[in-house]
């Protein structure tokens, strides 16, 4: 069965980092975008980052651009997402999803950025 898993989240405090983790299972990620997407309690799925399958193109929200960066290596089947200069809106429940709308996403990994 094709899933994505996200790992790397956690608890952390304000100004602190973390690098989350996107695995492919049962297929080749490289050809295939990757989107990343968070949830707060009580909010919407909110799309934070894309990246190219050759990671040619990436891009950012705007309220994450300059701390989050995006990469991927296709020989591990997995996607990164580092993110830098947490603050506590950042707190959420963050996915991966090949397709751009989010339908495919799995399990989410927490991020929690509180002091």
């Amino acid at each position: 069965e094709e899933q994505l898993v996200v790992s790397g989240g956690g608890l952390v405090r304000p100004g602190g980092s973390l690098r989350l983790s996107c695995t492919a299972y049962d297929f080749a990620l490289r050809h295939h975008w990757i989107y990343w997407f968070r949830q707060a309690p009580g909010k919407d799925l909110e799309w934070v980052s894309s990246i190219s399958y050759d990671s040619v193109s990436i891009f950012y929200d705007p309220s994450v651009k300059g701390r989050f960066t995006a990469s991927r290596d296709n020989d591990k089947n997995t996607a990164y997402l580092q993110m830098t200069s947490l603050n506590v809106e950042d707190t959420g429940l963050y996915y991966c999803a090949k397709t751009s709308q989010g339908h495919d996403r799995g399990q989410g990994t927490q991020v929690t950025v509180s002091s």
